[in-house]
């Protein structure tokens, strides 16, 4: 890839500037690991699936809430969901013990984004960016909590625009906002192979997919223009 005829970046929000790229499945039972919350796997995998389609479709989220916030909600729902399926006794689903998961993840997003800011920072000053996320109607808040916001002046947030990826309408929408008309210029940087690279690569942009664990196991034939594991591997690409 000819990487001087990159013109301007688009990237992901959710498991790529917040995770290092791991799936915030696995971020989120890490913390219910280290709490020795007693679930199996496959049970939180179960409640983490319904607090995400519960949050998808009901405006529990408000713009105004931070990361915090938003991490307190689908905690809430995720614990809500296991007791209802006795799949957690209500001795071990107390306040204290969901407010310490959110702190968990709280804690792991901030390390990742401190980490990642001054790459970010360094990258706006040669390119211009945008986010095109699958988020809550929130981001904007989360950005400036993080201290992103100055950083990406266009932001496709799935809630507001009402696309949703992998509909490569919504990476569309990015390239417009930037003023892009040859998605060859840009690059998409993702950690969803479904979700950021494959409908990024269809309308043609240049992908970076960021590989970590993921929410199911890839087959070995995944292709990008260029695949890293840590998210500072982009000072060497760009």
């Amino acid at each position: 890839m000819k990487w001087d005829a990159i013109e301007a970046l688009l990237f992901d929000y959710g498991g790529t500037i917040d995770s290092n790229g791991l799936h915030w499945s696995e971020v989120i039972w890490q913390a219910y690991e280290a709490e020795d919350v007693p679930v199996t796997k496959e049970d939180f995998r179960s409640a983490y699936v319904h607090a995400e389609r519960t949050m998808a479709r009901l405006p529990l989220v408000q713009p105004d809430h931070t990361f915090a916030d938003m991490m307190r909600i689908k905690i809430d729902l995720q614990v809500d969901w296991l007791q209802e399926q006795s799949a957690l006794p209500d001795f071990r689903a107390t306040r204290d013990v969901r407010r310490r998961l959110a702190g968990r993840c709280y804690a792991s997003a901030e390390r990742c984004v401190t980490a990642a800011r001054p790459l970010i920072a360094a990258l706006a000053e040669r390119y211009p960016l945008a986010l095109v996320s699958n988020f809550y109607g929130n981001i904007g808040a989360v950005l400036r909590d993080f201290r992103l916001d100055r950083y990406f002046p266009h932001v496709i947030e799935s809630a507001v625009v009402g696309v949703r990826k992998p509909d490569p309408a919504i990476f569309r929408l990015g390239l417009d906002a930037l003023g892009i008309s040859d998605a060859s210029s840009a690059v998409v940087i993702g950690d969803s192979y479904d979700k950021d690279i494959l409908p990024a690569a269809s309308l043609g942009c240049r992908t970076v997919w960021l590989k970590n664990i993921g929410w199911k196991p890839y087959t070995g034939t995944e292709q990008a223009d260029a695949v890293i594991t840590d998210f500072k591997e982009l000072e060497g690409l760009l």
